[in-house]
C-alpha cells in the first residue's frame, strides 16, 4: 500500500551556514561598525544581540534573508515577541527553530484529510504524519490539498513508498 509521510524538520547545517553569513555580514556593515550585533547558535535555538531594538530589527532582516537563500522557511522560526534587556542598553531576542510537528497541526492535517473524503488515512506518527492510500494518484492529491490548505508551517513530504 503506498504511503508518505508528513514532516516539518530544517536543516541543521543549513541553519549554521546562514547564522554564519548572517554574522559575517554584519561584521562588514558601515551601520554596525562598534556595535555589539550577533548571532549565536545553540542547536535549534538562535540568540540576535544588538545595541537596541532598531539594531535588533535589522539584525534579524539580515538573518531571515540568510535563512531564506539558504532554503530555509521562515515560517519554521518562532521570533519571541519581548527583547530582554542585557548589560547596559543592550538587547537580545530569543529566536527559537520549530522542528517537527506539533500536535494540534497534526490534529489539523488529519482533520483535513477527513474532510476531503480522499480515500486516504492519516495518523500521527510522534512528530510526523503517515498517510497512506490504495493509489498513487490519491496521495498525490493528497500533497496537492495539504499545499494549499495548511500554511502556518513549513511542511515536507517524505518517504514515498510504493
Amino acid at each position: 500500500m503506498p504511503s508518505f509521510d508528513i514532516v516539518s524538520e530544517v536543516d541543521k547545517q543549513e541553519l549554521k551556514n546562514a547564522v554564519d553569513q548572517a554574522n559575517k555580514e554584519i561584521a562588514n556593515r558601515f551601520d554596525f561598525k562598534g556595535s555589539d550585533a550577533r548571532i549565536e547558535q545553540a542547536e535549534f535555538v538562535l540568540t540576535v544581540f544588538a545595541d537596541d531594538d532598531f539594531k535588533l530589527d535589522q539584525v534579524q532582516e539580515v538573518l531571515n534573508g540568510k535563512l531564506v537563500k539558504r532554503g530555509i522557511d521562515i515560517r519554521a522560526l518562532d521570533i519571541a515577541e519581548k527583547t530582554e534587556k542585557v548589560s547596559g542598553n543592550k538587547v537580545k531576542r530569543q529566536v527559537t527553530v520549530k522542528n517537527g510537528i506539533e500536535t494540534e497541526l497534526a490534529k489539523k492535517i488529519v482533520k483535513q484529510i477527513k474532510d476531503s473524503k480522499l480515500k486516504v488515512t492519516a495518523s500521527i506518527q510522534g512528530e510526523s504524519v503517515r498517510v497512506s492510500g490504495a493509489k498513487k494518484d490519491v496521495l498525490q492529491e493528497a500533497i496537492a490539498l495539504l499545499r494549499k490548505v495548511i500554511t502556518e508551517a513549513p511542511l515536507q513530504f517524505q518517504n514515498f513508498r510504493d
